[in-house]
C-alpha cells in the first residue's frame, strides 16, 4: 500500500534531519530529480551533489560498504531480507513481487539509520511479465524504434512492481552461433549492435529517469563476452587489441553516451586479465576515457572468481582488487562486506575509493527519485501487467521480428486451406515460445503456434490437427531449472516414440498443408548453454524429411535463438520462416505472418552457417589472399554462409536502383548523402530494409571487406517506388589502427554500396574522403 501523504512527509522530515539536510528541502531533491535528463552522465547539478555529499558524510565505513553490496533473494541469503534491509543494502536482486519489494523497501526507509532506499534489480531482458522478442529477434527487426518501444513497455512493468534496474541491454558483439547467450544481443555487427544498444538504453529509461515508469540500465558485460573461445560460455576471450577496439567496444562506447546509468563486468578473462579485475578496461576506458558517471556492477559472484580465476591470492585480496579496478557494487558474493573494510584499514583500499563507489550508487538513486518516491503500488501493478496493450505491442513487435528465408512458389502466405496439420515437439509449448531469459513471465499467458492458428479456425476446430511427433531434450542440467522448469517427457519407450512419429506423417498426409514448428528448447539457449551442434537437435530434422517426402505442402516455423544449420531444409523445403522465440504474443504473430495478415519484413543480425564447423563467422572478413575465391577456405565443403548477414525476403518484391552520391568527396567529419530508388514490384505493402555499406581501398591497416554503416526500414505500397535517402556520417569510416595504435579518420578512396543484404552488389559506388 502507498503511504498517506502526511506519512510520508514526517518520513522525509525524518530523513532529513538526520542528515542535518535542513538547508536543502527534500522536495527540491525531487524537483531536481523531475527536470534530469535520464543521461547519468549528464549530472552534476549542484544540489543534486549537495544532497549526496551531505548522505554521504553522515556514513559509517560499514554503511557505505553495505550499499556497495547486492544481494541476491533466490540464495539463501533471501532468509535474512529483512536484517539485510535494515542494515542499510545497496540493493536485492530476483525479486519480483511487489508486495514483498514494499515491504522490504519500509524496513529499509523506515528502520535503517539513514532511510537509504534499496535498489530492486531484475533481468528485463526481453520484458517482464508480458514477453518480447528475444534481443536477437528484435535485431532482426532492423528498427530501432521498435525495440525502444518494447523495452519501454518492458519498463512500465518492471517499474509497477517497483523493479527499477534492468541487467540490459546485453550489447555483446558474438559471431559464434555456438555461445547461447548469442540471443541476448544484436548479433555481430558493431553499427548495427551501436543502434541496439542506443534504442534499448532509452527505452529502459525513458525521457527521464526519475519518471515513475522508468528504470535504469545496466550495460553488460565489459567487455568482450561474446569472443568466448570455441563459443563456450564462461571460457576467456582472446581479442586483438584491433577488435576490441574496432568490433566489440563500440556498442558500450554507444550505450554510455546514450546515457545509460549502470555498467556490469564480465566473468571470463579478458586477454589474460579478469574483466572484474581489468582497471584498463573499467577505470580506465569506461570512467577515464569515456567519462562515465554512473556506477559499474560486477556479474554474479564475479569478484570472489577473482580468487578462482587465480588472479587474487584469497577474497581478501579480491575485495581489494575488484574496488581498485572500478566494481562500486559486488553482485550476490560478500567479499565487500566481509573484507573491505580491513582493506581499507591496511591501506590497500583508500577512503576516496570507496567514497566515489558510494557517490555513484546514491547518484543513480537520487536520479532515478527513490529518495522521495521509494514505494509502488502493489494495487496498481497488475493493472499493468498482459494487458491488452502490452499484448497488442508485443504481437507488432514479433511481426517485425520475424525473418521470411524462403518462400519457393510462392507458398506463403497460406490461402485457408481447408485442413491443416501442425506438427513439432514446440508447436504447443508455452514455456519455450517465450525464450530464455523471461523468468518473470507466466507461461500460461503465452499463446502458442499452435493456438495461434487454431484461433484462425475458430468455426472450424477440426480442421486443425496437432501431433508433436518427437520430443527434444537438454543433454545437461540448466542453471535455470529450478526457476523455469521445461515441460516433462511423455514418450519413454522406443514403442512410444514410434507411434508418436508415425502418428505426425499420417497427419501430414491427411491435410492440404503442414506448419512444422521446430528448433530449440528455450533452455538450449541464454548463459550456460553453448552448444557443440547447429543442427536442429533430436529426431526434428527426420520428421521434417519424413514430412517433405510425403509430398504435401510443407512449411517450417522455426523457434531459436541462434543460427541454425539447416542445411537441407533450406535444400527441400519450400517455405521457411524465421520466428526466433517471439514472446507472449508469438503464435499469434506467426498466424499473422503465415496467412498473410501481416507481411514478413525482418533481416538477419547475424550470419546463417552451413554447419557449426564454419563458426565463428561473419560478413565483415578481411579481404586477405585470394579474396574473389572466398567461399573455398574448406577442401570438403563450401566455406560460404547458408543466408548472410541482413538477408530476408518478403511476399513483395522489391528492386533497388539508380544509385546517387550527394558528392564525389566529402571532408573527414561531414556528411555524405546517399540515395537509391526502391520500387515494391509486389502486390502488397511491405517493408524493405536498406542497408548502406562502405570499404576504405588503402590505409595504415587493412579495412574489412565491408562494413556495415547506414540503414532504414522503410514501408512501400505495392507498386510504388521511393526515393530514399540515407546520411553517412564520415565520424563512422574512422578507426583504430594497429599500425598507428591509435583511432583516426584516415583520407583515401572508399567503396560504398546500398542494397537489401551485405551481399548485394548491384548498387556500386565511390567516393573520395579528404582532410
Amino acid at each position: 500500500m502507498q503511504m498517506t501523504v502526511c506519512r510520508q512527509r514526517a518520513i522525509s522530515a525524518a530523513l532529513i534531519a538526520s542528515m542535518n539536510l535542513l538547508a536543502v528541502p527534500f522536495v527540491q531533491a525531487r524537483a531536481v530529480a523531475q527536470s534530469a535528463p535520464s543521461s547519468v552522465k549528464a549530472g552534476g547539478d549542484a544540489r543534486e551533489t549537495r544532497f549526496v555529499n551531505e548522505l554521504l558524510g553522515q556514513m559509517t565505513l560499514e554503511e557505505k560498504i553495505e550499499q556497495m553490496s547486492q544481494v541476491a533473494l533466490n540464495t539463501p541469503d533471501g532468509a535474512k531480507a529483512e536484517a539485510f534491509a535494515q542494515a542499510g543494502v545497496g540493493s536485492f536482486l530476483f525479486i519480483t513481487d511487489p508486495v514483498r519489494i514494499n515491504k522490504l523497501q519500509h524496513i529499509a526507509v523506515e528502520k535503517s539509520r539513514l532511510h537509504i532506499p534499496i535498489l530492486f534489480g531484475f533481468d528485463v531482458i526481453h520484458g517482464f511479465r508480458t514477453v518480447y522478442p528475444v534481443p536477437l529477434a528484435m535485431a532482426a527487426s532492423w528498427d530501432p524504434k521498435a525495440v525502444e518501444k518494447g523495452q519501454r513497455m518492458a519498463a512500465r512493468e518492471a517499474s509497477a512492481a517497483g523493479v527499477k534496474w534492468t541487467f540490459a541491454p546485453m550489447v555483446d558483439i558474438a559471431r559464434d552461433a555456438r555461445w547461447g547467450r548469442i540471443m541476448e544481443g544484436a548479433g555481430e555487427d558493431p553499427y548495427l549492435g551501436a543502434r541496439i544498444a542506443e534504442a534499448q538504453v532509452h527505452g529502459f529509461q525513458g525521457s527521464s529517469l526519475s519518471n515513475a515508469d522508468s528504470i535504469v540500465a545496466c550495460v553488460k558485460h565489459l567487455a568482450g563476452y561474446g569472443a568466448a573461445v570455441g563459443g563456450r560460455d564462461y571460457d576467456s576471450s582472446d581479442i586483438s587489441e584491433n577488435d576490441l577496439q574496432n568490433i566489440y567496444l563500440p556498442p558500450f562506447h554507444a550505450a554510455e553516451k546514450a546515457g545509460a546509468g549502470t555498467f556490469m563486468t564480465a566473468y571470463m578473462d579478458l586477454n589474460g586479465v579478469p574483466a572484474a579485475g581489468n582497471k584498463w578496461l573499467v577505470r580506465d576506458t569506461l570512467k577515464g576515457q569515456w567519462g562515465f558517471k554512473g556506477f559499474v556492477v560486477s556479474d554474479w559472484d564475479a569478484v570472489h572468481s577473482l580468487v578462482v580465476h587465480g588472479f587474487a591470492k584469497d577474497d581478501a585480496d579480491a575485495a581489494a582488487r575488484a574496488a581498485n579496478t572500478g566494481i562500486d557494487m559486488e553482485m550476490t558474493s560478500h567479499d565487500y562486506t566481509d573484507h573491505l573494510a580491513a582493506e581499507v584499514k591496511s591501506g590497500a583500499v583508500t577512503v576516496v575509493t570507496i567514497d566515489e563507489a558510494v557517490r555513484r550508487i546514491l547518484s543513480v538513486k537520487y536520479r532515478l527519485g527513490l529518495f522521495e518516491h521509494p514505494y509502488s503500488d502493489p494495487a496498481l501493478a497488475n493493472a499493468q501487467f498482459v494487458n491488452a496493450e502490452q499484448r497488442a505491442a508485443a504481437r507488432a513487435a514479433a511481426i517485425r521480428s520475424a525473418v521470411l528465408l524462403k518462400n519457393d512458389g510462392n507458398v506463403l502466405p497460406l490461402q485457408r486451406p481447408k485442413s491443416i496439420a501442425v506438427i513439432g515437439p514446440l508447436a504447443a509449448s508455452k514455456v519455450d515460445i517465450g525464450g530464455s531469459w523471461s523468468l518473470a513471465s507466466h507461461p500460461a499467458d503465452n499463446v502458442t503456434v499452435l493456438e495461434g492458428i487454431r484461433r484462425r479456425y475458430a468455426g472450424t476446430p477440426d480442421a486443425v490437427k496437432f501431433s508433436k511427433g518427437v520430443e527434444i531434450e537438454r543433454g545437461n542440467w540448466s542453471i535455470f531449472d529450478e526457476q523455469f522448469p521445461e515441460d516433462k517427457p511423455t514418450l519413454h519407450t522406443d514403442a512410444e516414440k514410434k507411434a508418436a512419429f508415425d502418428e505426425a506423417i499420417a497427419l501430414v498426409k491427411a491435410s492440404d498443408v503442414t506448419v512444422m514448428v521446430l528448433g530449440e528448447a528455450q533452455n538450449m539457449n541464454g548463459e550456460r548453454a553453448a552448444r557443440q551442434s547447429l543442427d536442429l537437435p533430436g529426431q526434428q530434422e527426420a520428421l521434417l524429411e519424413a514430412a517433405q517426402a510425403t509430398g504435401k505442402p510443407v512449411v517450417l516455423v522455426l523457434l531459436n535463438g541462434r543460427p541454425l544449420a539447416i542445411n537441407w531444409a533450406a535444400g527441400h523445403v519450400p517455405a521457411i520462416l524465421e520466428a526466433w522465440y517471439p514472446g507472449t504474443e508469438g503464435g499469434n504473430a506467426v498466424a499473422d505472418l503465415l496467412f498473410g495478415d501481416a507481411v514478413p519484413g525482418g533481416k538477419l543480425p547475424v550470419t546463417f552457417p552451413r554447419s557449426a564447423g564454419q563458426e565463428p563467422l561473419f560478413y565483415a572478413r578481411y579481404l586477405t589472399q585470394i579474396p574473389h575465391e572466398p567461399d573455398t577456405r574448406y577442401w570438403d565443403g563450401s566455406s560460404a554462409p547458408l543466408y548472410p548477414f541482413g538477408y530476408g525476403l518478403s511476399y513483395a518484391k522489391f528492386t533497388t536502383t539508380n544509385l546517387k552520391l550527394g558528392a564525389a568527396s566529402v571532408a573527414a567529419g561531414g556528411p555524405l548523402q546517399v540515395s537509391v530508388d526502391v520500387k515494391n514490384d509486389g502486390a502488397v505493402a511491405a517493408d524493405e530494409v536498406v542497408q548502406l555499406y562502405t570499404h576504405q581501398r588503402a590505409g595504415s591497416a587493412s579495412r574489412p571487406v565491408r562494413e556495415l554503416k547506414g540503414f532504414e526500414r522503410v514501408t512501400l505500397k505495392a507498386g510504388e517506388t521511393r526515393t530514399v535517402t540515407l546520411t553517412l556520417d564520415t565520424k563512422e569510416l574512422g578507426f583504430w589502427s594497429a599500425a598507428t595504435r591509435r583511432f583516426g579518420i584516415e583520407p583515401g578512396t572508399f567503396d560504398v554500396w546500398v542494397g537489401d543484404s551485405s551481399a548485394s552488389s548491384e548498387n556500386h559506388g565511390t567516393f573520395e574522403l579528404t582532410k
